[in-house]
């Protein structure tokens, strides 16, 4: 299979996961809350399957992959919906005539669907493959290195750098960076006993940064698989990491610390797909899962249209005692939908740069 075709089908599998599952959550909130649902559509454009079932709800199959939407019934509100639209309503199951709460809760599903999502694909692969435990240990030494000159040896399991405890090859890398050519003790366990060596680190220049190098890289992971209590904890443990992670980055590039040339659109997801699914299915799953969590972050945020928007609108109705007005929620929507515009915009833009080089187009348009 050509890596093009590969990442259409994994990038197809993958958002249609992420998308069935986020409008499911919507979908049983909404029956749970006693809203009737009209539509429930996987993708965008022409239907190439529908069928209704018992409840009424119309299920369609539509031939644009990129994304899906839940119809609740009677969610324009009076002052949007037609004469025909009204007449229709059915008593007590309208979206918009359900208190805030329920309007909220239903919101919300969503997104906590997609949260869900990844801590039972975690828990599945913790129970299955098994859990990758922390291990600083080195895979192999680079012939001259720093820490071939130190005495490092593969197999060696680095316990503490200059005192500090570490657990995970990426402490190694963080302590190591910022100390080119700095003496620093590295303490390390090999055949049942430890020793400590003294390393300096070479300098290397990385993005106009002086940056500290070991000639290192880190050992294959270890697994342990853990019983099914153990691994939904623990999966739920990592979605929370992961969320902790992402709000971090989101930060560094709100203040600058981070570029913002790691943001990516549709075409970066569909490339990971393809990559990613080449490595096998426990890395697809677990692509799957930090998608699914980056989703519920990305439909969380304050932007009208989003369902973070909706909520900030319903926390405002509770607060007031009644809506927001017609107008103000229109120029919220306008607002939110420039935004979003702006962001699409951007992100293939990055997206585009990754995939084409620039000095070629450059030298294309002269």
């Amino acid at each position: 299979m050509s890596d093009g075709l590969r990442s259409i089908i994994a990038f197809i599998v993958v958002l249609g996961v992420l998308v069935f599952v986020h409008e499911m959550g919507h979908y049983l909130a909404a029956r749970w809350r006693g809203v009737h649902v009209e539509v429930f559509s996987i993708g965008f454009g022409k239907v190439i399957k529908s069928w209704t079932d018992r409840q009424g709800t119309e299920w369609r199959l539509s031939w644009l992959p990129l994304g899906g939407f839940v119809k609740l019934h009677g969610q324009e509100g009076p002052g949007d919906a037609t004469e025909q639209q009204m007449a229709r309503w059915i008593e007590g199951r309208t979206f918009h005539n359900k208190p805030v709460r329920d309007r909220a809760i239903v919101v919300a599903a969503g997104p906590a669907a997609n949260f869900i999502l990844a801590a039972v694909l975690f828990a599945g692969l913790y129970m299955s493959i098994g859990q990758p435990l922390p291990s600083a240990t080195v895979g192999t030494v680079m012939e001259g290195s720093a820490a071939a000159s130190a005495g490092l040896q593969p197999g060696d399991r680095i316990l503490a750098l200059d005192g500090q405890e570490v657990r995970r090859f990426e402490d190694v890398q963080r302590h190591i960076q910022p100390r080119a050519g700095q003496p620093v003790q590295v303490r390390v366990a090999r055949e049942g006993g430890e020793q400590t060596l003294t390393v300096t680190p070479a300098a290397r220049e990385s993005e106009g940064n002086r940056v500290g190098v070991l000639g290192v890289t880190g050992g294959a992971p270890e697994f342990r698989r853990l019983n099914p209590i153990s691994a939904m904890v623990a999966g739920v443990t990592q979605t929370v990491d992961i969320t902790g992670q992402t709000f971090a980055g989101i930060w560094e590039m709100i203040t600058g610390r981070r570029g913002t040339e790691d943001l990516g659109g549709p075409l970066r997801i569909a490339q990971l797909s393809g990559q990613v699914a080449q490595l096998g299915l426990a890395s697809l799953i677990t692509f799957i899962a930090v998608l699914s969590v980056n989703l519920a972050l990305i439909n969380l945020f304050p932007i009208p249209v989003l369902d973070g928007g909706h909520l900030v609108f319903y926390a405002a109705e509770a607060i007031r005692g009644r809506p927001l007005s017609p107008r103000a929620m229109e120029y919220g929507f306008r607002a939110g939908i420039a935004v979003l515009a702006a962001l699409f915009i951007f992100t293939t833009w990055n997206d585009i740069t990754r995939l084409i080089p620039m000095g070629w187009v450059s030298r294309l348009f002269g």
